[in-house]
Parts: C-alpha cells; structure tokens; sequence
C-alpha cells in the first residue's frame, strides 16, 4: 500500500506538472514606481577627471532615512567606469593642475565647512587647509598648484547698531538686543539673514595656513577666477557706493585684484550686467556675460570677449539667444565649451572667437559637461525621460559618442515599469508654439479616460524638461495621466517667448496652460470631470490665478504662492521683483491689483489647498494664510498644509517630498470621482 499510495502521488505531480507546461502563462503583474523606491534612489553629479584622463572623482549622493536629509560622499573610478569606490565624505572636488592632488570641502574645525587637500598617492594623506569661522565658497586652485583662492563672508555690524542701556542687577537676565537692518536685501531664503557681513575674495597656501583676505569696503564678490599665470584673480561685483538702490539692481561689474599687492582694476564699464570672467589658456581674453539694461522681465545675455586689460570687448555669440554659462575654453583657445537649456532639453555648445555658436549634441536628453582632460577626454552625466541620470565619457571631438560608467539606480528601478512619457507640441494664442510632456500610466489603456494632474513650474523663468521625473511618474504609477508644460515665459525658447509675460503675469502665460488642457481632452482619454492642477512658486502663483479665473478644474493645490504682490513685495526676499511693475503700488496700484490672485477669490469655486513651507522666505507664509482665509469666508474647500523645516518648497527633507506626494492626491482624491488613494502617509489603504 505504501509503494502503491506513494507512486500515486508521483504520478499526480508529474501530470500537473505537465498540465501546467501547457496552461496559457499567467499574466505577470506590472511592478510600478512607489514612494518607497525614492527612499533608496541615489545620484551621481559634477564628474571631474584627472588631467592625465586617468580617474575620475565623482559626487554620489542618497537619502539618510534615519535622519531625514539628503547626504554625499565623494567617490573615485577608474576613466573606463572600472573600480568605484568610496573615497571620503565632503564635496566639491577639483584636481590640482598636475594631478597629484585634490581640493574639497568638508565638515571640520573650528566648526562647519573648511577647504581640504587630499594626495592622490597611495597614502592619500589630507590635510584640512582653512579654519574659518564662515565657510568657504568655489575654492579654485592657482595654475602652479600653489594656492587656492576662494570667498567668504567677512562679519559685520549694522552702523546704527548699538546702544547704552542703563546697569542691569548682578544676575540679571534680559533680553537680546534687537536686530538692526539697514540693507535693502537683507534676507534670502535658505540662508536667513545675509546683511550680517561681506563676501570677500581670499587666498590660502595649498599647505595650510592663514588665509588672506584681497578685497575689501562694503560689497560682495563673487565668480572668481585665476588668471592663467597666476598674478591676478578675476571676480564679479558692483563697487560703488550706490550699489543697492533699485537703478542699480541689474548693475555688476569685471575686476580683477593682484594677488600681491591687493590693488583692484575694474575691467567693464558700462549699464547692464557684466559676469562670469573666464580667461583664455594663454591668458590674452577674458570672456563673459553680458546683458544691456532694460526694463523687461527677461533677456538672455550674451558672450563677450575682451582682453585682458579690458579694451577690445566684442560679442562673439551673434544672435544666438538662449541662456549661456559654465564655460570651459578649448585647449587650444578657439572657443568655449557651455551647457545650454533648450527646447526641454540640455546640449552642448561651442562658441567660437571668431563668432558664433554651434549645438555639438542632440537628442531628447539632457547632457552636461562637467569637466575635460589634457587630450580632450571629457566626461559629463545624461539623463533622460526614463534614465535619472549617470555619468559618460566621451571626447570633446565627438561628444555623440558617449560611453556610459555608472548605472547607480540600475538595481531600484530593475523590473519596474514606468510610464511612457510622451513629447508634444501645440499652438496656443497670438501663435506661439507651446511644448509640454505627457506621463501616462503603465499599462496605458487608450480606451479608459484617467484624470488628469496639470503640473505648473515656478519661475516663471525657468524650464521643464524631458529627463526623468520622479514625482510626475510616482502620480503617473498611481493612474494618473501628468501634464507639465513651458507656457510663455518659461526659459530655453529665446528672449522674446519668455519675456511674453512682461507686465502680465499671471495671466499671459494663463491661456498657455489651458491649451495645453484642451489638446490632452482632444485626445479621449483624458476624463474632462477630474481635471487638477498644482504647482509651487510660480506654478503655486498661476494655480493660485487659475482658480480665480476658471472653473474647470474639480480641485487645486496652490503651493507656496504669492497672491498678493503689493503686501508680498514687503516680506518676500525678492525685493527686486518691483522692477518688474510699472511703477510702485504708492504711486499707481492698478497692475499690482491685475496680477494679484486675491482680487479674484470671489470667483474661486474649485476646491483649493494650500501647502507652503513655515520658514519661507521667497513666498512667505503670509501670502497662504492671505488666500487661505479669504477662501475660507468665501465659502470655498479648503485646507492649509504648513510643512515643518522648510524653506520655499516642500521637498528639500525627504519625508516631505513624500508627504508632498501624498497630501496633492489625498486632496485630488477627496474632490474628483476616481478611484481612491492607494496609501496615505501611514501606508494604508485609504478608502474614504
């Protein structure tokens, strides 16, 4: 009986396993992106190879979920990608010019950031180079490997600071004096106060010691750079006594300052923005940026030559119109090399002495040099729709041949299926041609109708792109069908499209967007009753106009906004936005009252909430609880999301991207009439 029973059972298994060799394959279940992949992504930026092309030292960065924040390390790879490996903690790494060591900045004492020098032997003995009390910014070697010039702040008090109080009781405990302001710009987000001292350029030995400061009086410098024999230090930054009135916002200047002597020479003189001195191999040129004075809301500037003793300043860009920047000259000194922000995405360009620019790449990617070894061998990172971005090497010869060295996010992203992202173009008012991306849902059915997120950028100078977006493909993940687009305004077009807006924004770039809208439900699968739309700074600024002006969307999430310039433009940081007004809301209050959205919460009947971050210093929490309680006695939904430790945004922790996330579809989920949320903060089923 055993040996029968037991045969049976073998011979059970063998026909069902036979049976199922033949049954039709079960259908696999797509995995899609979720917030817990975010936690484990990582990144890779400002690549930086040896001068001999050999290595390559490279900033990796991931989430410290334990203590909520972003971190990076510095890390180190052989040129063909081989042997990654960790090297130290800091940042900001830049090869000596023999290569034998490198600079970076790092915690350590007395306290914050300090410049170190690490040799790049065996050994790798480092030495910490600067103990100052404020940190350093954009330390740069000299050309003999010597030195390292850099900036940093130099204390100061207000001049009204200061006065007598009468003898207080032994043991006594009063309160702090107050804080005296006296600048214009006194405040700048992310930062708090900036009126408390100077930025200042300085120079420190390679091997340590005291550093010596070159600049002086009351203004800021910035932009440094050697010259090529290392006797001077090029630097950016309006010297006059004037400098801070609004006839003087657009003003700065080119310098240069003697590493021995201190004595400064002014290089350009004239009305307009002059910056980012960048001297030729041999030292004859300097170019620059450049841009007249005006009374627009944006020009691009544009690309100078002159030489080094200032005369004989040309334009070498032509009509070249885009935004221009890091340049880095050929070795031979015909040109320079720069990243350009165009039409979605980033190329590479080169613009020569002799005039004129040319695109070295193309493609729906966003490519970036960061920096070129004596042979040409340059290396860079590439992103695109589906790629968050890794780090290639190519030659500057032809840098369409790029050679991929990491691929850090290959492990979280294998298996997962994310949406097709999608390019379009459409024609909106007074014939401008308006260009947006699409992130529809994995396993896209072209027969459903899926809401759909409108997703608006800030700025409004700026520029959405078609490299990987976590954010609009989590929504996307979540059935979502995301839309985000460069209305005028936006960047990467030319001057004239993004100074479109010029006295009338909000409201130039509104029909921009809604065209936008109406292409995504010409195209029927898109369900025209659960239309929202969100965005911050300036998107939170336009979504904050659209509710007031449209009544077509079933609800809305103005982030951090300004919706009212008069009483913004005395607590916001960006004092020098009231140029961009006709005259002063004193003197005529009719425009500032145009483009305020809170002039138009009457009309608001889309649900709207509001998420600014407590410490906002760009789109101050006053301009939410403004909108919000107005909503609130119009009788309008809504809700108020303070977010703890942040600045203008709300993502810069990451359980607040998260949270981000979340709070957008929690809201979108309690007014639409789609499917309900799949998790909330606390990953559970939401079904309410």
């Amino acid at each position: 009986m055993k040996t029968k029973f037991g045969s049976a059972v073998l011979l059970t298994a063998i026909v069902a396993v036979a049976a199922a060799a033949f049954a039709p394959a079960a259908e696999a279940q797509t995995m899609r992106l979720s917030l817990d992949h975010y936690m484990d992504m990582e990144s890779v930026s400002d690549p930086r190879i040896s001068p001999d092309g050999s290595r390559i030292v490279y900033t990796r960065g991931w989430v410290d979920k334990l203590n909520d924040r972003r971190e990076s390390s510095l890390w180190m790879m052989n040129a063909d990608g081989s042997r990654p490996r960790n090297l130290l903690e800091g940042g900001g790494a830049r090869w000596s010019p023999d290569g034998t060591r490198i600079l970076f900045t790092a915690a350590g004492e007395p306290s914050g950031s300090q410049i170190f020098v690490r040799w790049m032997d065996d050994e790798g003995a480092t030495s910490q180079v600067t103990r100052l009390e404020n940190g350093p910014s954009s330390p740069r070697w000299s050309p003999d490997g010597n030195w390292i010039a850099f900036t940093s702040r130099v204390d100061d008090s207000a001049d009204f600071e200061g006065v007598d109080l009468p003898s207080r009781p032994d043991g006594a405990t009063w309160t702090v004096g107050p804080k005296i302001v006296e600048r214009a710009g006194y405040k700048r987000d992310r930062q708090g106060y900036v009126d408390t001292g100077w930025t200042h350029v300085f120079v420190v030995p390679a091997t340590g010691g005291t550093a010596r400061q070159l600049t002086d009086g009351d203004w800021n410098h910035g932009g440094i750079a050697w010259s090529p024999d290392g006797t001077e230090i090029y630097f950016t930054s309006y010297r006059e006594p004037d400098w801070d009135r609004p006839s003087n916002w657009q003003e700065s200047e080119i310098y240069a300052v003697s590493v021995t002597s201190g004595e400064i020479r002014r290089l350009t003189n004239r009305r307009g923005g002059d910056s980012g001195p960048t001297p030729s191999p041999d030292g004859r040129l300097i170019a620059y940026t450049a841009g007249d004075e005006h009374r627009d809301t944006y020009r691009n500037s544009r690309i100078y030559v002159m030489n080094r003793d200032g005369s004989g300043s040309r334009l070498i860009s032509g009509d070249y119109d885009r935004q221009s920047g890091g340049f880095q000259w050929a070795p031979d000194g015909s040109g320079l090399y720069f990243n350009v922000n165009r039409e979605g995405y980033r190329q590479l360009h080169f613009v020569s002495v002799d005039g004129g620019v040319t695109q070295l790449t193309e493609g729906a990617h966003l490519f970036s040099l960061s920096s070129f070894a004596e042979d040409g061998t340059a290396v860079g990172t590439i992103s695109t729709d589906h790629e968050p971005g890794d780090i290639y090497r190519f030659s500057l010869s032809s840098p369409g041949d790029a050679a991929r060295l990491t691929e850090v996010n290959a492990d979280i992203l294998h298996g997962v299926t994310l949406g097709e992202v999608e390019e379009v173009w459409y024609e909106s008012t007074d014939g401008f041609q308006v260009q947006g991306w699409i992130v529809k849902p994995p396993d896209f059915d072209p027969n459903r109708e899926y809401p759909l997120i409108l997703a608006i950028h800030g700025g409004p100078h700026a520029m959405y792109n078609g490299g990987f977006n976590f954010a609009f493909q989590e929504h996307a993940s979540n059935d979502y069908v995301v839309l985000y687009t460069n209305p005028r305004g936006s960047t990467g077009y030319g001057t004239e499209f993004a100074n479109a807006i010029n006295h009338d924004y909000p409201g130039a770039d509104f029909p921009d967007l809604m065209g936008g809208v109406d292409e995504m439900l010409r195209r029927g699968y898109v369900d025209g009753d659960n239309l929202f739309v969100y965005g911050c700074s300036g998107g939170g600024i336009l979504t904050s106009y659209i509710v007031g002006n449209t009544d077509r969307f079933r609800a809305a999430s103005a982030n951090c906004p300004i919706v009212n310039w008069m009483s913004a433009m005395g607590t916001s940081d960006a004092i020098s936005y009231l140029r961009t007004f006709e005259k002063p809301f004193w003197e005529d209050e009719e425009e500032w009252m145009d483009r305020s959205s809170i002039f138009y919460v009457e009309n608001v009947t889309t649900p709207t909430m509001l998420m600014t971050g407590e410490m906002d210093l760009r789109t101050p929490m006053g301009q939410t609880e403004e909108f919000y309680q107005a909503l609130h006695y119009e009788g309008v939904p809504t809700v108020m999301v303070r977010f703890q430790n942040e600045w203008h945004g709300t993502s810069s922790r990451p359980s607040n991207f998260l949270r981000t996330q979340l709070y957008l579809r929690k809201w979108f989920e309690q007014w639409g009439t789609h499917r309900p949320a799949v998790t909330t903060e606390d990953g559970e089923g939401d079904g309410s």
